[in-house]
């Protein structure tokens, strides 16, 4: 944990000390011992770099590099004493290792502000966890994937307005959030894309007047290219934003499906089972299976939203270049990413616990007189104009719920009443599956659609 110390004054320019509620208001260790990592890479790049171009000796250079190999060593260990009084992960690092190597640790500093070093620092971050991300997106698609191929043709009732509407597959339904995946894929690749820029050299906001070779750094840290102006390199936040942003849609893609979980989960609609170890039961009602973990999925997503709201909230009104505010950029990023991969590896690992209970599914298909559509385009092609069409079914299927009969169950004598275009061959077109393999073209919900794009996804996940 952060220690306190006996606080000093920042320089000889201050006649006093931070006051110690200021200080403790000031201070974010607690989002900066994420970046310590990134930020050690980034002075070892520096640090590099002023040796390359003169700038620093071999010598400070060797001793600057063993300083921070010790101070990684004693992070990853826990033996690392975070220091509040020192305000941040730069300041810490720089105390650190200024005890370790001497003079060297006093020079690294040279040639850049706090200011290019968090904005880089967090950038580092930013592309590691997107990285990480992007292998957990396309594994979780990889499930879904899976639950579709095995369902292409579980028929179950397809909702509008979450009343019953038309036929579908259970498996086109989950293709369906295969879709929003792969959307949500894109985004977070475009921000890395975004960010892969190197704000190191811009130092305070003016850049430096040290002949500094900020390719070099960049190439080291695998970084695209380098900001082109100081001023926007030190202040920008967009990056955030879109991670935010990503994130805030990703989140509701998986609230809808868990929604859906919950609402397919009760008893009284009975469409799926979810395995035991991915829910909980009640203090009080020894009967109750709670699926905790999708409303915990739901309910986090609000949590992912306001994130980006925030950061949006904190760079409107920020002029340039840096302020302290964008400190509070952040919580909301590392809470983002956080949340974010921890909600798509659990959901990757509860899907396949995830039993469909079909013969409840085809009931309610069965049961909502999801085919009347079906009835309507049967009458178009018999020569009814839609609307006409349109009428006609309807009045079968207030006659059909009025009499406790399904559309299918309906003779033909009955049917004449309300359209004599209706013949014996109505029948073919009532049923569940007929209506399903009906929609066979790219994006239908027959099973043979179903199966090319789960392979077209396969494909497409493979070659990303």
């Amino acid at each position: 944990m952060p220690s306190h110390a006996v606080q000093k004054t920042w320089s000889p320019l201050f006649a006093v000390a931070a006051e110690d509620s200021f200080v403790d208001f000031h201070q974010c260790l607690a989002e900066d011992v994420k970046l310590a990592m990134h930020d050690i890479d980034g002075s070892l790049a520096h640090a590099a770099m002023l040796a390359h171009v003169g700038v620093l000796s071999d010598g400070d250079l060797a001793d600057i590099e063993r300083g921070l190999d010790q101070i990684r060593a004693e992070i990853e260990s826990g033996r690392f004493v975070w220091r509040v009084e020192l305000e941040d992960v730069h300041m810490n690092i720089e105390d650190r290792l200024t005890a370790l190597v001497g003079e060297a640790g006093k020079r690294l500093h040279t040639a850049r502000s706090r200011n290019d070093q968090i904005a880089t620092d967090l950038r580092l971050y930013a592309r590691s966890q997107l990285d990480g991300l992007r292998g957990e997106i396309d594994a979780l698609c990889g499930v879904l994937l899976a639950q579709a191929e095995r369902h292409a043709d579980t028929v179950m009732p397809g909702f509008t307005h979450l009343q019953v509407a038309q036929p579908v597959t259970f498996g086109h339904h989950l293709m369906a959030y295969v879709a929003m995946l792969q959307r949500d894929r894109a985004r977070f690749g475009e921000a890395r894309e975004r960010l892969n820029e190197l704000p190191l050299g811009a130092a305070a906001l003016a850049g430096t007047g040290y002949p500094i070779d900020r390719q070099f750094v960049a190439q080291r840290l695998g970084f695209r290219d380098v900001s082109r102006n100081s001023l926007d390199a030190v202040s920008d936040r967009d990056y955030v934003a879109d991670i935010c942003h990503a994130g805030a849609m990703l989140m509701g893609h998986l609230s809808r499906l868990s929604e859906e979980l919950i609402f397919w989960a009760t008893p009284l609609v009975g469409f799926i089972e979810i395995g035991d170890a991915f829910c909980t039961g009640s203090s009080i009602m020894p009967q109750k299976k709670n699926p905790d973990l999708a409303e915990l999925v739901r309910g986090k997503a609000a949590r992912v939203m306001g994130n980006h709201a925030a950061v949006l909230a904190l760079m409107k009104g920020q002029p340039l270049a840096y302020n302290k505010d964008n400190q509070e950029s952040k919580r909301p990023l590392i809470d983002t990413l956080e949340t974010v991969r921890a909600a798509v590896r659990v959901f990757a690992a509860m899907l396949p616990t995830v039993q469909a209970q079909t013969d409840a599914m085809r009931a309610a298909a069965d049961a909502g007189y999801s085919t009347a559509t079906d009835m309507a385009d049967y009458l178009v092609r018999r020569g009814l104009p839609f609307r006409d069409a349109h009428h006609v079914v309807a009045a079968v299927v207030r006659h059909a719920s009025t009499h406790g009969k399904t559309l299918a169950s309906l003779s033909l004598d009955e049917l004449h009443g309300f359209s004599t275009a209706f013949a014996a061959d109505v029948a073919d077109v009532l049923t569940v599956d007929g209506s399903v393999r009906a929609r066979d073209h790219v994006g239908g919900t027959a099973p043979a659609q179903v199966l090319r794009a789960v392979a077209d996804a396969r494909a497409a996940l493979g070659a990303a």
